[in-house]
This record gives C-alpha cells, structure tokens and sequence, in this order.
C-alpha cells in the first residue's frame, strides 16, 4: 500500500513540478491584498520604516512579517501570510525595509541580508505596543528569512521573540549570487529582474549622498548582484568587500546558534538559495525544524492545480507558529 502523504509534505501541482516554473508562478499567482493599517515609525538616524498592521483579537499572539529583495508588504507571499495569521485572529506587523515602502529613503543606509537593526526595533515596538505577555513569532522569506536568522542567531533569545519561519532563506550568500549572476536561461530573467530597480535606487542614492562617496560609474557597470554589493552593500554597511559581507551575513553559520523554536523551510531545487547550502552544525541544532522539500523553487510550494491553486508554505508557517505561539 502506497503511503499517504503527511498533511505537513508539500505535493507540487500537476504540471508545475519544476523549479522555475514554482517560482515564476509562485511570484504571479500569489495575490491578496490585506486591509493594513500603515504605521511610520522614525528610526533614530533621520530615516523611517512604514509598518503595515492587522489588529488582532484580545489575547491572541502576533507576528512579524519581513519580506524579500525588493518586495514589501505588498508581495504576494506576504500579503497572504498576513491573511492566514489574521485569519486566526492574531496581531500582524509586515516590516516594509527602508526604500520599499513606496518612498525613496531619507538615509543612504537602505536594507540587506545582515543588518537587522530595523528588524529588532520593531519587535521591541511591538513589544511596548501588544498586551503584556503576547506571544510573538516571525516569518522571514528569502533575504528577510537570512536577516531573521542572522538576528536570531546574534542574539539568542534577547531578541524577543518565541517562534520563527525562515523561507527559501539564502543560507550561503555567495553560492546564491554566482547562481543568480551566472546561471543559465531563467536566472537572467532573475537577474535582470533583481539589477534592474537595485541599480536604479543605487545611482539615485549615490546622487542624494554624495558623503557616501558611492562610484557611480561602478554601479552603471554592474551586470549582477556580486557586482552591486562590492560596489554599494560593502561601502554602506561597513564591509571591506563583498566576500565580507557573504561571509559575515549568510544565514547558515548563525542559524547554528539560534535558541528558539524556528522552522526552515526550503527546497532542494530553488534555483536561487538551494536547501543544500545549510552547513553542518546548523543541522544539528535542536531548536530547528529542518524541513526541506525535493520540489518548491524559491518561495513558489504551489499546490492544487493552475486552475486552481493552493499556496502551502505560507499557510505551514502559520501552522508551525500556531503550534509554539497558541497556548490553551
């Protein structure tokens, strides 16, 4: 007798098994759009970040969003996350990262995979702001899965929170950038894609901040993400180069020390941060869920059919939540 599946696999729909085809859909299909209520809160350096919120009922716990490169509250995987936690009544917060809620950044300083500065203070917010003793979880994806890991992972438990998702997190960041920057057919698609508005925001930047003493002519060079990060990432951020930065930043050598309960999800086939690239000793953690699925792209783990698709990972990373966050 064949083996029924556990509710928790990920079965791909029919048709949609392989990796870009998860990924490109999982970025079209992917679409809801929550009622939030926008808060701005300043950040102390003269910048701002826009938080997007779902109020939730009395006594229920509440989660943090983070989003990817170059997504906001907005993308299509969040927005849903968002309907699925609020759905059950709990309080949302969707972090937009400085420069993607729809206004250009006051500070040169923006966003990346290891400063997770705008992260903490607003679940030290929401800390002030939720009832006392509401539990609090998070779910990053992608580079918000990377950033969540790299302050978990820093930080231990004093980073307030009681349960975290890390999705499609890019575990090696250098590995991620070669595939992007060099990988054949669809990875140009997702190449041009990332440089195209990173290059753009870029050349603005190093106009607006001259102090910066950013090279523009390095940025209108740039053909990859390797190329933007020497060029800007590095200098912003206080790296010496790029390989720095990767070295520093990835996710996979803090996830070794993350102290509480944390799930990641990923597949073995995401074309752009492949499940594999988890090192060792983060595998042997005991605070984590490693659930790493054959099939699923990059933030895709489309279900059903094309017709009618179903969107897993956003929905088991509630449930994962539910399962540390929800006390009887």
């Amino acid at each position: 007798m064949r083996k029924q599946p556990d509710v928790d696999d990920f079965r791909p729909a029919l048709g949609l098994e392989g990796a870009h085809a998860q990924t490109l859909l999982g970025w079209a299909l992917k679409r809801s759009r929550p009622d939030y209520r926008r808060i701005r809160r300043e950040t102390g350096d003269g910048g701002f970040v826009d938080v997007d919120c779902l109020d939730g009922s009395p006594g229920a716990p509440g989660v943090l969003l983070l989003h990817g490169l170059e997504g906001s509250s907005s993308s299509g995987y969040l927005a849903l996350t968002a309907q699925h936690a609020h759905a059950r009544g709990w309080h949302v917060a969707a972090l937009n990262f400085r420069g993607c809620s729809g206004e250009a950044s006051p500070t040169l300083k923006t966003y990346c995979s290891g400063n997770f500065d705008d992260a903490l203070a607003t679940v030290r917010w929401l800390r002030q702001t939720l009832p006392p003793g509401t539990r609090l979880g998070a779910v990053g994806f992608s580079l918000g899965g990377n950033q969540l890991l790299r302050m978990l992972g820093g930080l231990g438990k004093d980073a307030g929170l009681d349960a975290a998702v890390a999705v499609s997190a890019p575990f090696d960041l250098a590995a991620c950038a070669q595939l992007v920057d060099h990988g054949p057919g669809w990875m140009n698609a997702y190449r041009m894609n990332f440089v195209r508005t990173m290059k753009a925001k870029s050349l603005e930047a190093a106009r607006r901040f001259p102090e910066g003493r950013l090279d523009e002519a390095a940025i209108a060079r740039a053909r990859g993400i390797r190329d933007l990060d020497e060029a800007v990432t590095a200098k912003v951020f206080g790296y010496p180069s790029a390989q720095a930065y990767y070295d520093d930043a990835s996710s996979g050598r803090w996830a070794a020390k993350v102290e509480i309960p944390t799930l990641l999800l990923s597949a073995d086939d995401d074309p752009i941060a492949p499940a594999q690239e988890l090192p060792g000793p983060a595998r042997k953690n005991p605070h984590l869920t490693i659930q790493f699925t054959p099939r699923g792209g990059h933030v895709g783990f489309i279900e059903g059919s094309l017709v009618a698709p179903r969107f897993w990972c956003e929905a088991r990373a509630v449930e994962f939540l539910a399962t540390h966050l929800v006390t009887s």
